[in-house]
This record gives C-alpha cells, structure tokens and sequence, in this order.
C-alpha cells in the first residue's frame, strides 16, 4: 500500500532543528501548478509550485529550475508518489516552503487519489507578510480576509537546516539558496560558485567617480549577479577566481536587478557591502555546475534580434585579434572572430571581446559552450558574447559528448551553411518568413517604400519571354547595350564598343508553396542559380536553336522547374499605366539545407506530442 510507504510526519521533522539527517522522505504530490515567466527576464525560465502531502501535513514546495525535466517529461503528477532526493526547507517570513532540487517518481504506485486528510504545517505567527512563494488561490492557501490579524512586531527571519545538496560546515552550518533570496531576506549565507568575473570598470558621472567589477555567482538553485564598488571592489577583485566556490553571507543588499547590465533569469542582484563576508571554501568538490539552454545555430533566423541566447559549437575557424575604436568613447577594445558550427549543419560567425579575445587559444574542432551571447542580424546571424557572458572548452556535459561524437563521426566532411546568406535588407528585426497566401492578402498594404520577406517556394514556370539583356562587358557596368553594326554593342555610359555583349539574366518564375503561387523577378545572380548556367550559355543555346530548329532553349527552361529554394523577396507597388502593380523582386536565394529543414520539421512535431495533463492538474 502506498500509505504504508510515505513518511508520515516528516514534513514537520524537517523543519525541528534536528531535521531528518540523511533520510529521503517519501511524499505524495497532490498539485502542480506552473508559475509565468518573470516580467523582463532576459532567458525567461518555466517554473513550478508543487504541493507535497505526507499523510499529515502538506506543503508548498517550489521545484529548482534544474530540476524542471521532471514535470516537463511528464513523470511528475498529480497523485504520484515521489522520493526527495535534495531539498532545501526554507522560512520567508512566517511562511513555511521547500526547494526542491532533485526528487524521485515511484512509478510503480501509478497516479492516486488524495490519501488521508493532510493539514496545513501551520507556523507560530500567522501575520501576513511578503514572501518568496505568494498562494494566488494555491492549494492550501487561505483568502486574505481570513489571515488577517493585528499587527505583530516583525520577527527576524529563521534559517533552517539544509539537506545534503548543498551541505554546510562548522562556521556555515545552515545555507540559503539564492532562488530565495529577495529584500526580505536579512541574515543569510549562501555557497556559491564564480561563473563569471569582470573586468575592473571606471566611471564618471556629475555625482563624482569610481570603479566596479561584478561576478557572476551560483548554486544548485539559481544564479545571480553581484556588484562591488571603490573600496570594496579593490578589496575583492583578486579574492574572486573564475569556478571557485565561496560563502558568502549578511549584511549584503539585495536590490532589484539591472536588466541592461545582466542577462541572468534573476528579479535581483547582490551589491557587496564593506563588512559582507565573503570566503573561500575549503571543500571545492561539489561545485554547482553550469546551467545551459542551448539554442541550435541553424535556429537562429527564429530568434529576435537582441535576444540573448545560450550556444554550443564545434570551433571551426579562428580570426586573428583586431582593434575597433568606440565611436562615443573613443576607447580601443580587442576582438576576435570564431566560426562555430553544429549538428543543424549550419555555421555561425562569434565575436568575443577584451581579455578573452586577446587570451583565446582553443585548438580548432574544440567544442565550446557559451552562455549569454547576444544575437545579431549583421550579415544575416551573427552572435556576440557580452562581457557578462562565460564561455567553456571542451565541458563535461552531455549535449558536449553528443555533439563531439557527431563531428567525429559525420561532421569532419560535413557542409555547412552560414547565416551570412540570410542577412536581412530590413535593417532590423527578425526573419519574415510567410506563405504565398500571406503576401498576397497583404498585398493592399505595399507603398513605394519596399518591404523584405523571406518565402521558401517550388518554381513550377520560367517565362520565356525577354529571359536576359545584352549587357556591357567592361567589370562593374551592368548597363545594357545596343547593336550599332555586327559585332559592335555601344555602351552609353562608359562610351565604349564592344565585339560582344555580356548577357544578364532578367528572368519572370512562377514559385509555389502550399498555399498559393505568385510571380517574382530574378536578376542574374537569381537567375543562374535557377537555370543552372550562365545567360550567355543560355542564350548561345536560343540562337543555335533558330539556327537548327531544334527546342533545347526551352528544354533548359522546363528542366528548371520543380527545383525548392529559400527566397529573399523585395516587395514593393509600383505605376504601371497609372494603375498600381505589386512587384515582387528576389534578392538572394538558396538551396534548401536538408538537415536544418528537418530540425525545424522536428520542432515543429515536438508541440504535437505535449501532454497538457501531465503539466497542469
């Protein structure tokens, strides 16, 4: 029986001072709720409130966001039962929670009705006050009218036992996880790792000057960003090592968090006091490991511009160090260009800066992981790692390892791709990609000024009328020319004859989708890449044709239809006889990248395989 197995009570051990040891409670989850994405977070991250029973008591719990795989792969339930693994209790105020960071799902006891009539774990004071966790109507949560009572003094906050997850010492017995710090929270200490440590910075402004520096800390709950200024700052800077591990504890503010200077998902930041204690712990093993959310290179046309991304490459090209000079400052800082590609078959062009730039020596075929990296449409896609961004060779992880053994497999004579065929004409934004029957209906909205769009489409019909025009042969002209006498083409605007010309195509194709068929105009790059040879050859082929009265001009034209390509279409209305035209114009086009179109098809069928049950009760 399923109650037999469930330890009874130890939601109320857990948090005595004597806590429950070593012990892995058994639980029953009997809610799930899902928490919307913090307002501005520049990753933002799902999150989960669970409610946990043990017969007795109940509990709301928070899941760690490294552990979200469990309730998004549809193993955690309503009903189920389940083993803590790591957990974390924790006092906001008067109000009891637990951290969940890794548990387990006892499948074999299936998905239960509530057992047993569990109660609330009821704190001493039961005045109302902020929190890390508010119920918004959250199982077990009381309406306010019934929670409100006179007003107390406020008590100091209590910091509770932890589990072995993040496991304290003598002088740091009791730990506070950085997903619950917030500007309630007075005395705390959390163990931490330095993801992330930045340059010494000066600034001036009307109110004086000084110096920063900030670091990037984290643990097995969260991360987030500390500043230190002027003295502090100089007192810290050597202390704080890159993937070392620290306590750091009160008095310490928690402020909210500058989102221009931080990409991390975190509400708040830390800024270093004089008195802030700030340590190197003495047992470095354990330390809270990197938390990625890779996004594949060969889906970055779907990402807005200025989005900042995690990525994860083969190092396939590096540049040497240049020097570029701030237009408002008039400072010089070092980059580097890194070529990177991936599994989607598709490559990406990176810069990083600074010391970075200037230090970097991963040998080609390197896998390396960046995390913040903010994305660009400058030649297509392009990314930049910001200066609180990290970057990792060769790291120990799985998607490294899965990566690695596709290159050494197939990726060594693999052909990739670049975003430099995508670049956007629209100066901005994100890639437009529609359906034939999207442009035609906003057709009505066209003006002079041109728009940009990207359309993916079948040639079903090359006209084969006016296909190409003489054009002069002197490099860079591209103007069209006329026949004064045989073997004599007059070019007016370099004022030169030529024996012959140079034929440029200007061809008219019908392209379909699934959704409709529309006329777009191709010059010669266009062209070629359509007909498959030259407008010369082309052309010679129509002239040997008059001459023999054979059809191979045309056979050509018919054998380029049903070819698939990515177009980059000019849109624009324009007068013809006083009356408006769309004109459809291409700008770039490309074969379709078979490996990146079928990661897109798989994406795609992901959204049909969620089971919405399995998320929310």
């Amino acid at each position: 029986m399923a109650d037999q197995v469930i330890t009874q009570g130890s939601i109320r051990r857990i948090f005595e001072p004597s806590g429950l040891g070593n012990e892995c409670p058994v639980m029953q989850c009997v809610q799930i709720k899902t928490m919307e994405p913090r307002a501005g977070e520049a990753n933002p991250v799902q999150r989960f409130r669970v409610v946990l029973s043990d017969i007795r008591n109940f509990i709301q719990t928070m899941i760690a966001t490294a552990a979200n795989d469990v309730v998004t792969s549809g193993k955690l339930k309503k009903g189920v039962i389940v083993r803590l693994l790591k957990f974390n209790p924790q006092q906001v105020k008067d109000k009891k929670i637990l951290i969940i960071m890794d548990l387990e799902v006892l499948e074999e006891y299936g998905e239960l009705e509530k057992i047993g009539t569990p109660e609330p774990l009821e704190s001493k004071n039961e005045t109302a006050q902020p929190a890390g966790i508010s119920g918004d109507g959250f199982y077990g949560s009381k309406p306010a009218q019934q929670i409100q009572q006179p007003q107390q003094p406020q008590q100091q906050q209590r910091t509770l036992p932890v589990h072995q997850s993040n496991p304290g010492t003598s002088t740091h017995p009791h730990l506070y996880p950085i997903e619950s710090l917030s500007p309630y929270a007075h005395k705390w200490t959390i163990r931490a790792r330095c993801t992330q440590k930045g340059d010494m910075k000066t600034w001036h402004n009307a109110k004086g000057e000084g110096k920063l520096f900030s670091v990037n800390l984290l643990d097995d709950t969260a991360e987030i960003r500390a500043t230190c200024f002027n003295d502090v700052a100089e007192k810290l800077y050597d202390v704080f090592q890159e993937g070392v591990v620290y306590y750091i504890g009160a008095p310490c503010r928690v402020t909210l968090a500058k989102k221009q200077f931080s990409n991390l998902p975190n509400d708040y930041e830390l800024q270093f006091e004089r008195d802030t204690e700030v340590e190197k712990a003495e047992d470095q093993d354990n330390k809270p490991q990197i938390r990625y959310n890779f996004t594949k290179i060969g889906d970055l046309n779907a990402v807005e511009k200025d989005t900042t991304i995690d990525t994860l490459g083969v190092l396939k090209e590096v540049g040497e160090v240049s020097t570029i000079t701030s237009k408002n400052t008039n400072k010089d800082f070092s980059k580097r260009e890194l070529t990177l590609a991936d599994d989607t078959q598709t490559s990406v062009r990176l810069t990083i800066w600074g010391k970075s730039a200037e230090s970097f020596e991963a040998p080609l075929e390197s896998i390396i992981a960046f995390k913040g990296v903010k994305v660009s449409d400058f030649g297509g896609r392009s990314l930049s790692l910001l200066s609180s961004g990290t970057m990792t060779i060769d790291p120990d992880i799985d998607d490294a390892h899965k990566l690695r053994g596709w290159f050494d497999a197939v990726g060594q004579n693999a052909q990739f791709s670049t975003h430099q065929n995508l670049a956007s004409s629209t100066g901005g934004g994100k890639q437009d990609n529609k359906l034939i029957s999207q442009v035609k209906q906003e057709e009505d909205y066209l003006q002079d000024q041109p728009t940009y769009l990207s359309l993916k489409g079948s040639v079903i019909y090359v006209r084969d009328v006016t296909v190409a025009y003489p054009a002069c042969s002197t490099p860079n002209c591209n103007k069209k020319v006329i026949e004064e006498d045989p073997d004599e083409w007059w070019c007016a605007k370099c004022e030169v004859k030529n024996k012959q010309p140079l034929y440029r195509y200007v061809l008219t194709v019908n392209v379909a989708d699934h959704t409709g068929c529309i006329w777009l105009s191709c010059f010669d790059e266009a062209g070629q890449s359509i007909i498959g040879m030259s407008a010369n050859e082309l052309m010679q082929l129509k002239a040997d044709d008059d001459e023999n009265n054979t059809t191979n001009f045309m056979t050509v034209l018919q054998e380029a239809t049903c070819k698939t390509f990515n177009f980059r279409v000019r849109a624009k209305m324009e007068t013809y006889n006083d009356q408006p035209k769309p004109r459809y114009q291409v700008m770039n086009l490309y074969s379709l990248n078979y490996a990146q179109e079928a990661n897109k098809l798989a994406q795609l069928m992901k959204q049909y395989e969620i089971n919405d049950d399995s998320l929310f009760v």
